[in-house]
C-alpha cells in the first residue's frame, strides 16, 4: 500500500488515495508540464467524486465520472483523464484495494472538438516573409525562422539544433533531440517519439547561409537557446516580420504546416512528408493535412477526366 504519510484502506476515499499515488509514483519522475495535468486530473476527481470510497468504485460508478468530465471537454483530453486515473485504480486494485477493474470496457465521450482551422502561408506568402527577416551575423529569431521554413521542424526541435547537427557536405541536418523550453532550467529532452529522430535533407541555399552562421559556434551547443526562450516571444517576432510582410500572421507552428502544405502542392506523397516532418504514422499526416488532400484529390480528378475525354 502507498506509504505516503498514511495507509489506505478499502474505506479510503478515492481521490486521497490518488492524490497520493502522484505523489509516490510521479513526482520528479515526469515533466513539470505533464505533473500539471495530473494534477489538473486530481482537482476534477475531487471536483465529480470527492466522497468517493475505494470500495466502491465499480464499472457503473467509474464511467459516470468519465461521463461527468466528458461534459466539459473534447473526447481526447477525456482520454488522457482516463488514462491517469486508470494507472491508479490498476495500482490500487493490486493493493487489493478494490476488487475488480472498474475501468475494463470504459466508453470514452466528449465534446465535438471546435473546427481547427490550419493556418499557414502559401508560397508566395512564404517568399514575402522570408524577404522581410533580418538574417544578422549572429543567431536571432529571424534565422530561426528561416529554418523551421526550410525544415518544417518543430520549435523545440530546432532550439536544440547545434553545429554538430549539419551536415553541410550532404546537405542534411540531424534532429535527434528537443529543447526544455517550458521549464527554466532548460537543458536538452529526447524527440517526441521514435520517429521524430531523423535526418531532413535541406537544399544548396539553406545550407550555404547556416555554414556561414554557425562556422564559428561552439559544436555542441544550441545555436538558439542560450539563455531562457519563449515561445510567445518567438511567435511576437514573427508576428511582426508578417506585418511588415504584408502578410497573414502565423505563429511558428504555422511556418512547421506552410513547410508541409507546400509540399503537399509540389506533389511530395504523404510518406515523403510524414518521414519528413517525424510523424509516428502518415495517419497523423492525412488528419492533419486532410483539407489539402481533398484538394489535391480534386485536382487530380480533372486531370483524370481530361486524359478519359481525349480518348474519343
Amino acid at each position: 500500500m502507498i506509504a505516503n504519510d498514511k495507509t489506505f484502506t478499502p474505506d479510503s476515499l478515492f481521490c486521497d488515495y490518488f492524490e497520493s499515488w502522484i505523489k509516490v509514483y510521479k513526482e520528479g519522475a515526469i515533466t513539470r508540464v505533464t505533473m500539471q495535468k495530473y494534477q489538473l486530473s486530481l482537482s476534477w476527481v475531487k471536483k465529480i467524486a470527492p466522497d468517493l470510497k475505494l470500495k466502491e468504485i465499480n464499472r457503473l460508478q467509474y464511467q459516470e465520472i468519465l461521463n461527468e468530465y466528458a461534459k466539459y471537454h473534447e473526447r481526447q483530453t477525456t482520454m488522457d483523464f482516463h488514462h491517469h486515473i486508470k494507472a491508479a485504480i490498476l495500482d490500487a486494485i493490486d493493493e487489493r484495494l478494490i476488487d475488480k477493474d472498474p475501468t475494463r470496457k470504459a466508453i470514452i465521450k466528449g465534446k465535438t472538438p471546435r473546427e481547427k482551422k490550419l493556418k499557414y502561408l502559401s508560397q508566395f506568402e512564404l517568399h514575402s516573409l522570408l524577404g522581410v527577416l533580418k538574417l544578422s551575423d549572429k543567431p536571432n529569431w529571424d534565422w530561426l525562422i528561416l529554418l523551421i521554413a526550410k525544415t518544417g521542424i518543430r520549435f523545440s526541435e530546432a532550439l536544440a539544433v547545434t553545429p554538430k547537427d549539419f551536415d553541410f557536405s550532404r546537405q542534411m541536418l540531424s534532429i535527434s533531440k528537443t529543447w526544455n523550453y517550458k521549464e527554466d532550467k532548460g537543458g536538452f529532452l529526447p524527440t517526441k517519439n521514435k520517429s521524430s529522430v531523423r535526418k531532413i535533407p535541406i537544399d544548396w541555399h539553406t545550407v550555404i547561409q547556416f555554414a556561414v552562421l554557425v562556422k564559428d559556434l561552439p559544436e555542441d551547443k544550441p545555436i538558439f537557446a542560450g539563455s531562457r526562450v519563449f515561445n510567445a516571444t518567438a511567435n511576437d517576432c514573427l508576428a511582426r516580420r508578417c506585418k511588415k510582410a504584408g502578410i497573414p500572421v502565423i505563429t511558428m507552428h504555422g511556418l512547421r504546416h506552410t513547410h508541409a502544405s507546400l509540399l503537399l502542392f509540389a506533389g511530395v506523397s504523404i510518406a515523403s512528408v510524414a518521414k519528413r516532418l517525424g510523424h509516428s504514422s502518415m495517419n497523423t499526416t492525412e488528419r492533419t493535412y486532410l483539407h489539402i488532400i481533398q484538394e489535391l484529390e480534386n485536382k487530380d480528378i480533372d486531370l483524370v477526366m481530361r486524359a478519359l475525354a481525349g480518348l474519343v
